[in-house]
């Protein structure tokens, strides 16, 4: 099997020299000519089943040859059989909850996760039951109508690291499904480790440049084909415009995420002793990787960082108004520095209670570090927290 470094450039590139191009080409149709009456029948029972068409896509909504390149690309890189893509990370998620059949059954979800995802489990929209279990604790929560087990690992925003093969033995004969948006596949392949999905949403260092928003899961040939078959009944089929843009980003996919993550340890390393901070985490640190993930399961610690102020809320809150360079705002794995506040932004519609179970305090900041000059970055964070200390 190719490395890393080669699979991001060639991956879903096969038919371009067929082709006769160089760049993927952008199918921006929504109909497409059948070449018979009977080819047009067989390639819409194939889609219906959620296969690939034999001869002509038939409509735009059912399938994209676009879409299609970039999930190759993804599958061969989460060493998956299929990837199926969808217009955003939450879709993407709905649709495999219901391609599982976890609509009005049971679920076990290790916090935290995601606050959307959280919202989408704790409120029921699909009819499902939730329990909140520790990832120690996941065999114990499992009742007979179980779908699956749900995680994220390193997870929104605390960055827990969680045993996937652990999980995986005490699911038993229970589906698993690990979001790897954090960690993406240069960092982590979930499937490697036993699980039966890793989702990503793909908006993050998957696209990272601020510029798309997407969705994808990568899995084995028939849950991918329930998958379409949820796309084409939903109408969540990816554009194939941001198709291409994530296309033309995977190249530099293994660049941005190393160099973000080399940041991320030397930034790390700078909060030592730093007043008005409480508490920093990255994976790189011991104490935030206590069973050894890193190195295990994951390559490396990854380009995301969360400190504590002192202060709550209330520092936390001037940090993000201080800050110059950094950009503040929700979302991750840009180019680009971000800071947010998890309690207030991207995990507010998670109860209080369930925040503060997980370690999601009002004085927490998560820094999605950019590829920008380390020593830029930490002038702005220091100079930011300086700032607020002042009060």
């Amino acid at each position: 099997m190719r490395g890393l470094e080669t699979q991001v450039v060639h991956g879903g590139r096969e038919d371009l020299h067929e082709l006769g191009v160089h760049a993927p080409p952008i199918d921006r149709s929504t109909t497409y000519p059948v070449g018979s009456l009977q080819d047009g029948i067989d390639d819409v029972d194939e889609l219906a089943a959620g296969g690939h068409p034999n001869s002509s896509p038939v409509y735009g909504r059912l399938y994209n040859p676009t879409v299609a390149r970039w999930e190759r690309a993804i599958a061969e890189l989460e060493h998956a059989e299929e990837a199926v893509a969808f217009g955003s990370g939450m879709a993407t998620i709905t649709a495999t909850l219901l391609a599982a059949g976890a609509a009005g059954r049971h679920l076990v979800a290790i916090r935290p996760v995601y606050g959307g995802t959280d919202h989408l489990l704790t409120t029921g929209l699909l009819g499902t039951r939730v329990t909140w279990a520790t990832a120690d604790a996941v065999a114990a929560a499992i009742e007979a109508d179980t779908a699956l087990v749900l995680m994220e690992t390193p997870s929104n925003p605390t960055l827990a690291l969680v045993d996937i093969a652990d999980v995986v033995a005490q699911a038993g004969d229970v589906p698993v499904l690990v979001d790897n948006t954090f960690a993406t596949p240069i960092l982590q392949r979930p499937l490697e480790h036993g699980a039966t999905w890793a989702l990503h949403s793909a908006t993050k260092a998957l696209g990272g440049h601020g510029d798309v928003i997407a969705g994808v899961v990568a899995c084995d040939a028939e849950r991918a084909r329930t998958l379409r078959q949820v796309r084409i009944a939903t109408g969540a089929l990816l554009d194939p415009q941001a198709a291409y843009l994530l296309h033309r980003s995977l190249p530099t996919l293994a660049l941005r995420v190393r160099a973000a993550q080399d940041n991320a340890v030397e930034l790390t390393k700078r909060f030592d002793g730093r007043a008005g901070v409480s508490r920093v985490c990255h994976p790189s640190r011991p104490s935030c990787d206590p069973d050894g993930i890193v190195g295990r399961q994951m390559d490396g610690p990854g380009s995301l960082l969360t400190f504590e102020m002192e202060g709550g809320f209330d520092a936390a809150a001037r940090v993000m108004g201080a800050v110059e360079l950094i950009t503040p705002a929700v979302s991750l794995g840009s180019t680009d520095t971000l800071i947010e506040h998890p309690a207030g932004l991207t995990h507010r519609v998670v109860a209080e209670d369930a925040q503060s179970s997980c370690g999601i305090t009002p004085g927490l900041l998560r820094v999605s570090v950019g590829i920008e000059g380390v020593d830029d970055i930490w002038d702005d964070l220091d100079r930011a927290i300086e700032v607020a200390n002042r009060g």
